[in-house]
């Protein structure tokens, strides 16, 4: 394997974190920078799979690194899109609640979005809720004003084009395979279509990150546990069913969202996603199947942990992502006119989850570091959406601990 050109720091991985880490640090700093990618294009993955919501900060702990730069990157976002003239739209969106419980929790995320600084936030009657979404159907609502949608994928090739401009070398087709520590804190990067030296690198490689750690010599002290997130479409004549994006209020029991109703920047609307254990990292259909992949989740202590806690609950997602029927009936929750006939399947997504040995879901952006090594362990949603903000986060802390 012929070794290149030296470099002073090597980003693994060209979705949208790995992007904006390299966008932030070609801005801040005239530095020689590389970032290598497996696949033959950007984005492939999470980020070419996101739902293209501009998260609002509404659901995150108060002081949360999730909370934070969501918020900051939230609004940096909208001010990227419209300096690059990416189509986006600042539409809000409705958490509506279908019962007491729900209402109560409800008011609990209104003050909790006040914490994290939303401004215009409402509390809506029935009736009031209607006037936004006229098909909805519960006991209250809050309006999110915040909330926006966006194609990822358009912002990710921005980015591209900036530091491309910047003089930043991106390596497609290029599988990360090892970490040659080298003398005088040099490192050798090592991969299927090349080789190069830096003396740093960060690790952005989202469904293989854990293993690229390990590959660095680093105990990550997380697995990363896909889940496939699927979803369905309405059919043309019943998008006017749903006008931007609608939500259930999160059961705090459970780690995820729910299903809710999407407006799509480039037209659509989808309604999704559930949250399915996948047997491949790269699982986006439901018979796609990794032997390496699913002995590396059923090998692991804190899978047996989560799943005592959430069985019942998977064992509920599984039925879902099976009968259509099933789906069908958690929509009409917030929508009772949908139909089956209504939908057509729509794509899938694989949510790259870490996982503590303890059972943990890691339920905020994780890093671990070494000497010259910055990883990036997880970045669940809103991801995306704060991408700004965690690149700046990231590459501030390569300019703080990093040699060049």
């Amino acid at each position: 394997m012929e070794t290149e050109k030296t470099f002073d720091v090597v980003i693994i991985g060209a979705g949208i974190v790995g992007l904006a880490t390299a966008y932030q640090l070609s801005k801040e700093r005239r530095l020689k920078l590389l970032v290598v990618e497996t696949e033959k294009e950007i984005a492939r993955h999470q980020t070419g799979h996101n739902s293209g919501v501009i998260h609002s900060g509404l659901y995150y702990k108060p002081g949360s690194l999730k909370a934070k730069n969501c918020v900051r990157g939230r609004e940096s976002m909208y001010i990227f899109c419209e300096n690059n003239e990416i189509p986006h739209e600042r539409c809000g969106k409705l958490v509506v609640a279908t019962n007491a419980s729900e209402s109560a929790r409800l008011k609990a995320l209104f003050h909790r979005g006040q914490k994290n600084g939303l401004m215009g936030l409402k509390m809506l009657s029935a009736d009031a809720m209607r006037e936004y979404e006229p098909h909805v159907r519960g006991t209250a609502a809050l309006y999110v004003p915040e909330t926006g949608i966006v194609d990822y994928k358009d912002v990710a090739k921005a980015y591209l084009w900036h530091m491309r401009k910047r003089g930043v070398e991106v390596k497609l087709g290029a599988r990360f395979t090892g970490l040659q520590h080298g003398k005088d804190n040099r490192y050798t990067v090592e991969t299927t279509d090349g080789a190069w030296h830096t003396r740093n690198i960060i690790n952005c490689g989202g469904l293989y990150s854990d293993r690229i750690a390990k590959l660095c010599g680093l105990h990550p002290g997380v697995r990363i546990v896909p889940f496939r997130g699927e979803y369905y479409e309405l059919k043309p004549d019943r998008h006017h069913l749903v006008r931007n994006l609608i939500y259930p209020v999160p059961n705090p029991r459970f780690p995820f969202l729910g299903v809710h109703f999407t407006r799509m920047i480039k037209g659509g609307v989808e309604a999704g996603p559930n949250a399915v254990l996948a047997f491949k990292r790269e699982g986006y259909n439901k018979t796609d199947f990794d032997w390496r992949d699913t002995l590396d989740i059923f090998g692991y202590t804190g899978f047996w942990v989560l799943a005592a806690k959430y069985g019942l609950y998977g064992l509920g997602e599984f039925y879902r992502s099976w009968s259509k029927k099933a789906f069908v009936r958690a929509l009409r929750k917030l929508i009772p006119e949908i139909t089956e006939e209504d939908l057509k399947t729509g794509g899938a997504g694989v949510r790259a989850q870490a996982l503590s040995p303890t059972g943990k879901l890691i339920d905020d952006f994780y890093f671990a570091e070494a000497p010259g090594q910055i990883h990036v362990l997880n970045a669940p949603s809103p991801a995306a959406t704060a991408s700004l903000s965690i690149g700046r986060t990231i590459a501030d802390k390569a300019l703080a601990r990093f040699e060049f």
